[in-house]
């Protein structure tokens, strides 16, 4: 069986949301965010989680103190995601299994969908393999570019896109499964040229296509598992489909149990 890990970047600020608190720190249903994406990463089967902090490092660790498979990576500047996860090079350093990458304001990812990003990884032995979605306004997001050929040729950040790129409907909410050692090869390689000057991950699977590496795609996402919480609007919006989803959940496990007393 393949080792997996997983990456959580958790280092942001929350600016837009005008409060002193941690991004993954603020509650979804009565929970930290953060909490919901530990949970699906262990719902796939992943062995250990390096959660990358920043601003409110120690909020974040006394909140998770008892998350024995939680380790702990600072990044003291931010610098963009490829750094972040270059935060993680002494960790894993010669490990040659699985990398999960995830962004820890994105509470609504399910495991269910991580584990079918696993599945389409391993089929196609691909060197990376990522998750898409299509949505109705893709403002923000990260576009997929593909060539004549349907592959995809570079994932193109919102603030760097051109006119047409920024037609483009298929987006990226950066939920990836990686061979670790071209992780951070490509990872080492990526330069600030962008608008922000910021190391971008995303530059590095520009990196693995130009090495020749399969790069692939699922369009596993529903619309609402790419949202992430900037503003408190989103934050409610999320806690609207998350208050739906438990709902839901409650209603199956009632419909499973009466079933199973009706034999």
């Amino acid at each position: 069986m393949t080792e997996r890990v997983a990456i959580i970047l958790a280092a942001g600020v929350s600016s837009r949301m005008n409060t002193q608190m941690t991004k993954v720190l603020h509650e979804v249903c009565g929970r930290p965010m953060l909490a919901y994406v530990l949970d699906a990463c262990r719902g796939a089967s992943v062995e250990k989680i390096y959660v990358v902090v920043g601003f409110g490092a120690e909020q974040v660790k006394k909140k998770f103190q008892a998350d024995a498979d939680v380790v702990w990576v600072r990044q003291e500047q931010q610098k963009g995601t490829a750094h972040a996860v270059l935060c993680c090079k002494e960790h894993l350093n010669g490990f040659d299994g699985q990398t999960l990458v995830l962004c820890g304001d994105g509470p609504l990812i399910r495991a269910e969908t991580l584990r079918k990003i696993i599945k389409k990884h391993e089929a196609e032995k691909a060197a990376v393999t990522l998750a898409t979605a299509i949505l109705d306004d893709p403002t923000g997001y990260g576009r997929v570019c593909r060539g004549a050929n349907g592959n995809i040729t570079a994932i193109v950040e919102h603030n760097d896109c051109t006119s047409e790129q920024l037609k483009i409907r298929e987006v990226n909410p950066s939920y990836y499964v990686f061979d670790n050692r071209i992780l951070f090869e490509a990872a080492a390689k990526v330069k600030p040229d962008n608008v922000k000057k910021e190391y971008y991950l995303t530059d590095a699977i520009s990196i693995i296509i130009a090495a020749g590496h399969k790069v692939a795609a699922i369009a596993a996402l529903r619309p609402e598992e790419a949202m992430s919480a900037n503003t408190n609007e989103q934050l409610q919006q999320i806690n609207r489909i998350m208050e739906s989803r438990l709902s839901e959940n409650v209603k199956r496990d009632i419909k499973v149990k009466a079933g199973r007393q009706c034999h």
